[in-house]
């Protein structure tokens, strides 16, 4: 009798339709499809906001890597999340590397809310943020148009802003270089 092999959950996730994506958290494979339009807007425009001055030091003071849904392996082919962008303070992450495998825990990342994921940004993949030592996290609501950031004190998370609609976003770690929340909604 030959014995069938079930795949890991990474070779799970690896075989997954090119455009479904794919976390491995807490030991479960979680798998949606593309995002919706103003999902992907409100990601351009921070995206925009942020790697200009931070990534390329473009009227700001540079010295982060800005990753648009990095592959994220708290625990190598284990854990693995994907959040729509992070950030890596560059001294802490000389250089990217060729593989697809980000192995070191990202300073910052920014979780962009669908009515589908958001119960698992928050529910599920906030603790897990937290135990692996992400400085900050930033939640974007483009139905609700509003930013929610918290740093990580003591293992747990604390709000430093809430800002909806045009407010100004002057929150760290990005607080160098402002921009208007009214940027991600078009």
């Amino acid at each position: 009798m030959n014995a069938v092999l079930k795949p890991s959950l990474y070779e799970q996730l690896m075989a997954l339709p090119e455009h479904v994506n794919g976390e491995i958290l807490n030991g479960e494979l979680y798998a949606m499809p593309r995002p919706s339009g103003k999902h992907g807007l409100a990601g351009s425009g921070l995206g925009f906001n942020v790697t200009g001055p931070f990534h390329f030091g473009r009227g700001g003071p540079g010295g982060w890597w800005i990753i648009i849904e990095p592959e994220t392996h708290f625990v190598r082919n284990q854990e693995v999340a994907v959040p729509d962008l992070a950030g890596w303070r560059r001294d802490r992450m000389p250089s990217v590397s060729d593989d697809h495998r980000f192995e070191v825990v990202p300073d910052w990342v920014c979780e962009i809310l669908s009515p589908s994921t958001a119960k698992k940004d928050r529910v599920i993949k906030l603790p897990i943020y937290a135990r692996y030592g992400v400085q900050y996290v930033w939640i974007v609501d483009p139905l609700a148009q509003t930013l929610e950031a918290y740093a990580l004190q003591q293992g747990q998370w604390l709000l430093i802003a809430t800002l909806k609609d045009d407010d100004e976003v002057a929150v760290p770690p990005f607080d160098a270089a402002p921009f208007s929340l009214a940027d991600l909604w078009g």
